[in-house]
């Protein structure tokens, strides 16, 4: 007992310093990230948007597997499943990476693109992005910090944060679908005959970018109601 007590405080300040350090390191990940993004999207470029043209399809689909994992992982931790818990938590984290790294290559080409769609359809549009934006950002620093607390095995502290994190998280996921689906199809809901995405308005669309490819015109459909430039 005399041996083991006076080695107590020696490790609570290594746990402390590496709490700190861990914060540091974080805090640092989330400014790269942050400004990486500011300096695609926003920094003039001469980019080209057909260079690309895939790579939206790709963010989308990360987006929404990293949605699907993330509400098999919350059903496998609330079975006491921890093992299959973890690996589908393991593969959330690697989607959303790689949603990150194909995000910044595409911006990186293509910088802002503006929307162009119905004026009554802008109001939903921003009312999914803006708030994807503002919790985008913030996901970044609690998604590490959950992690970083459940792989130094603090997992009362991770359960805490992950009530948080797993809601923001999910919202931003399943809204990055939602946005590219909009920004993608807005021209179709400019059709006063009705909404949605039938074979007639996906085959005018197809039709309409072959003839704009073919008479060199650019491949952007014009609206009367402006543009907002997008994280798209």
């Amino acid at each position: 007992m005399t041996e083991t007590t006076p080695l107590a405080p020696s490790t609570a300040e290594a746990a402390a310093a590496t709490e700190r350090l861990a914060a540091w390191v974080i805090g640092a990940l989330t400014a790269i990230v942050i400004g990486g993004v500011t300096l695609v999207i926003y920094v003039p470029h001469g980019g080209h948007a057909g260079g690309s043209s895939w790579l939206p399809e790709i963010n989308a689909s990360l987006n929404g597997t990293a949605a699907v994992l993330l509400g098999t992982g919350y059903v496998l931790i609330r079975r006491r499943r921890i093992a299959a818990h973890r690996a589908c938590m393991i593969a959330v984290f690697a989607a959303s990476s790689l949603f990150l790294i194909t995000y910044l290559i595409h911006h990186a080409r293509v910088g802002s693109v503006p929307f162009h769609g119905a004026a009554w359809l802008r109001p939903v549009y921003l009312g999914l992005l803006v708030p994807h934006i503002v919790l985008a950002a913030l996901v970044v620093p609690l998604a590490l910090t959950t992690i970083h607390r459940a792989w130094r095995g603090r997992f009362d502290r991770h359960r805490r944060l992950a009530r948080v994190t797993l809601p923001i998280w999910l919202y931003v996921s399943v809204s990055g679908v939602l946005v590219y689906v909009l920004f993608v199809n807005a021209p179709f809901f400019c059709f006063p005959c009705g909404i949605g995405f039938s074979r007639v308005h996906r085959g005018y669309g197809a039709s309409h970018r072959s003839n704009q490819r073919s008479s060199g015109a650019s491949t952007r459909p014009r609206s009367s109601s402006g543009s907002f430039k997008s994280s798209w």
